[in-house]
């Protein structure tokens, strides 16, 4: 059974896909390699993992302001996630996010947001403001 939530819109469109959750922020300057879409942050809890083609859920992001142009190439090389899921979505989150186009939503409720877990499928429509929880078995 899913639940459908509501959510602040960020950079609009619709994607699904598998989640990939993360506990800490992400740094994408210097944290993603770009080509294959692996997180290679230094002692992140997700270090060597790929997030392509999945909806990555993380409280925001951190670091510089390279990180717009890393979100943005994630999305125009097609080698990062297919939606963002925050907390609160930080500026050069956002800025990478609008840029490339990639469905991007937060202020959900925070229990909602924090009853998603890794292989939960997430339906995001970054464009009314919503998504669509399945979790990970149900249908």
């Amino acid at each position: 059974m899913s639940k459908i939530v509501k959510a602040r819109t960020i950079a609009r469109g619709y994607a699904e896909g598998e989640a990939i959750v993360s506990s800490k922020p992400l740094g994408f300057n210097l944290g993603v390699d770009v080509e294959n879409g692996i997180i290679i942050e230094t002692g992140h809890p997700l270090e060597g993992v790929s997030f392509k083609d999945k909806v990555f859920v993380f409280p925001n992001g951190k670091g510089s302001t390279g990180g717009s142009y890393v979100v943005y190439q994630l999305a125009d090389e097609k080698t990062g996630p297919c939606a963002m899921i925050n907390i609160k979505t930080d500026t050069i989150v956002a800025a990478g996010a609008v840029m490339g186009g990639l469905p991007t939503v937060d202020n959900m409720d925070p229990a909602d947001y924090n009853s998603i877990e890794t292989g939960d499928w997430l339906k995001v429509d970054a464009t009314n403001g919503t998504v669509e929880i399945i979790k990970k078995g149900e249908e």
